[in-house]
Order: structure tokens, then sequence, then C-alpha cells
């Protein structure tokens, strides 16, 4: 009869060590600045923001938007007809306040 408690209490200790691994990896995957939780922007906010960063860009295509940025209330990423983009950052008026250039192929250095 021991053994068989043994073998159950062992079982159990492992079910928790194997949840409690599993909890810390769903913990750990949704945390972070790039967790996937942006918040897209929309509704005629989004048509505004759109407008002021193609104006400050002179043309492009939106690629992606974000409410709430770290550095500023809208972030507007545009990217240009050469491939490179540009993340254009907007006030609550949608006044362009900064602005931050990747040229085509800066991931090669």
């Amino acid at each position: 009869m021991q053994r068989r408690t043994r073998i159950a209490a062992a079982t159990a200790v492992g079910v928790l060590v194997l949840g409690g691994a599993g909890a810390g990896v769903a913990v750990a995957a949704s945390g972070g600045d790039d967790d996937g939780t942006e918040t897209p922007i929309s509704g005629d906010d989004l048509d505004r923001a759109s407008a002021a960063a193609l104006e400050h860009t002179g043309g492009g295509k939106v690629t992606e938007t974000e409410v709430g940025d770290e550095e500023s209330l809208y972030e507007v990423e545009v990217t240009l007809d050469d491939g490179s983009q540009v993340d254009v950052q907007l006030d609550s008026n949608f006044k362009v306040v900064g602005d931050e250039r990747d040229g085509a192929g800066d991931e090669d250095g």
C-alpha cells in the first residue's frame, strides 16, 4: 500500500511541476513590448491619423497603426514607394510630433 501512495504522490508532484511550467510559459508569452496587444487606430481617428501621416511623408501606404504608443498618442507606419518605412508619431490633435525612418534593407546592416 505504501508503494501505491508514493507513486500517487510522485505523480501528483509531476503534474503540478508540469502545470506550473506551462503556466510560466503562458505568462512569459503574454508579457513584453511585442506581445501583440497593440490597439490599432479605428474609425474617424484612423482616417485623420492616416491623412496626417501621409501628408507628412509625402505619400506612401499606411501599413500599421497603434493607439497609445510609448512615444505618442498615435503611431502610423507608412511604407514608401522605395520600400522604406516611416513611423509617424501624432498627438491628440493629429499633429506630427516626431518620426522615425527605416530605410529599405536596413535589416541587412
